[in-house]
């Protein structure tokens, strides 16, 4: 089990970064704006080749500085910068925010704790948008199936909406949610 929840902690950590920075890439901007509707097909850049891993990509951009802390807590970095193949559904600074005041402390605080919260955003295997919009569920690497919804152009994980889709890394695909996931 313990290898499972370090992969996909990696997994979350690795497809933040990934999104981040071929966001800032491709679109030449600083930081992604999250849009509350995206259509299941469209994503934050073209495909591109990767040049950077999952964690890489997160470190490089400032809205995924809580998720890369989360991420070095638990000890997830050596996971997450590996081969892979991972999916990553990659909240932002502001999904972090939203959760009840002292929570994200006592995660951090709490290793095992913090690593089964970021394991339930990493699902093994490299799994693009028009994949993820054809499923109702998926099975993460904490071994928790999270459920997948589709209404119109609006693609949920969970209760996170998807703002941003497959950033692409060395190590597989970024997605970005505005939700943290709790198992």
């Amino acid at each position: 089990m313990e290898g499972k929840n370090s992969k996909l902690i990696l997994g979350v950590l690795a497809a933040g970064a990934i999104i981040a920075i071929g966001w800032m890439l491709v679109a030449g901007k600083p930081a992604m704006s999250p849009s509350p509707e995206m259509s299941p097909s469209q994503s934050a850049s073209p495909v591109t080749k990767a040049s950077k891993n999952i964690v890489e990509i997160a470190s490089a951009d400032p809205q995924f500085s809580t998720l890369v802390t989360a991420v070095k807590a638990a000890g997830l970095v050596e996971t997450l910068s590996g081969p892979g193949p991972f999916t990553v559904f990659a909240p932002t600074n502001d999904a972090f925010a939203k959760l009840p005041a002292g929570t994200l402390d006592s995660l951090l605080a709490d290793p095992a704790k913090l690593k089964a919260v970021l394991t339930y955003h990493v699902v093994s295997g490299d799994v693009k948008a028009a994949d993820v919009v054809k499923l109702t569920s998926v099975t993460t690497v904490n071994g928790k199936t999270a459920p997948i919804t589709v209404a119109g152009n609006v693609v949920k994980v969970g209760p996170a909406t998807v703002t941003a889709t497959d950033i692409a890394a060395t190590n597989g695909t970024i997605h970005v949610i505005d939700t943290v996931l709790v198992p």
